[in-house]
């Protein structure tokens, strides 16, 4: 699609749906699930074969159960991140809001100008999540994105998570920019999401929801480079529309761990959190496609 077609057309849609009041948003939301599970089918089989593998115990009815409440809450989670062009500071931080805990462990690590790696998964509204950092602490964010192939949107995407300020740099330019804070004394917190799928060789390799699977160890490599601690915050659906992030640390000295102590710890945080509401995890991911190289067996 080209630039003129997305600034005339595309760009002009998505700033109205994003104006539309929650109960509307919700409501297209709702009438998008109907399409998109029953006459798409986006990446049922995916889902539902993600499922069945990560809760073998389960029985059809109850995959079909989570699948379908999958599907409704990942029409949710396109409309709210949409919402994010043009909603208030004031409505965010109502709706996406950090425990009490969170926000005492959070500043015990922030009041004394501590760097810290925080790592969320794709669960619950990951795009809310990362940036409510920006509204709940002063301290600075360095989020990090792989760039889309579609250029457009790539900035559009880029608009809607630099709203509300935070430091949002490629994967290829954040040992530079990481040091480059550091050199300036500027502490920030590492926006990492750590579910995505690794290639297979340079993996760490797992038990993860009963299946082999190969973790990134860019968290791990980070925190031990710099010795920042490692937070990982999971973000839990109190009800539509409502999310709350909660923190877990994972270790204090990164350096003092053994080798890929840190990936698996965060791995383990990050699947308790899927299993306390299952539904809300990304199911159309493509986690499994690698299979274990048989020298790493």
């Amino acid at each position: 699609m080209s630039k003129w077609i997305f600034k005339i057309l595309v760009f002009p849609l998505l700033y109205f749906i994003s104006i539309w009041p929650f109960w509307l948003l919700h409501a297209f939301s709702s009438f998008f699930y109907l399409i998109i599970f029953y006459l798409i089918g986006y990446r049922k089989a995916v889902v539902i074969q993600n499922l069945k593998n990560s809760f073998p115990e389960k029985s059809e009815k109850e995959i079909l159960a989570i699948t379908k409440q999958f599907y409704k809450h990942f029409c949710d989670v396109i409309f709210e991140t949409l919402k994010l062009y043009t909603i208030s500071k004031e409505d965010l931080a109502k709706r996406c809001t950090f425990s009490n805990e969170a926000l005492k462990t959070m500043n015990s690590f922030f009041d004394k100008g501590q760097s810290i790696v925080g790592v969320i998964g794709h669960v619950g509204n990951w795009e809310w999540g990362a940036i409510s950092h920006q509204i709940y602490f002063k301290q600075l964010i360095t989020g990090v994105y792989h760039p889309l192939s579609n250029k457009s949107f790539d900035a559009f995407m880029l608009k809607l998570r630099g709203r509300f300020g935070g430091n949002i740099v490629p994967m290829n330019g954040l040992y530079k920019e990481l040091l480059t804070l550091r050199q300036k004394n500027i502490p920030t917190t590492i926006g990492l999401i750590a579910d995505q799928t690794a290639p297979p060789e340079s993996a760490y390799w797992t038990t993860f929801l009963k299946q082999d699977t190969p973790v990134f160890l860019g968290t791990e490599k980070l925190a031990k480079k710099f010795n920042y601690p490692v937070v990982y915050l999971p973000i839990t659906k109190i009800k539509r529309g409502y999310y709350q992030i909660d923190a877990v640390i994972i270790t204090e000295n990164p350096k003092d761990l053994a080798e890929g102590e840190i990936t698996k710890l965060h791995t383990l945080a990050l699947e308790k959190n899927i299993l306390q509401q299952p539904a809300f995890w990304l199911w159309s991911h493509r986690r499994w496609k690698h299979k274990r190289p048989a020298n790493l067996k």
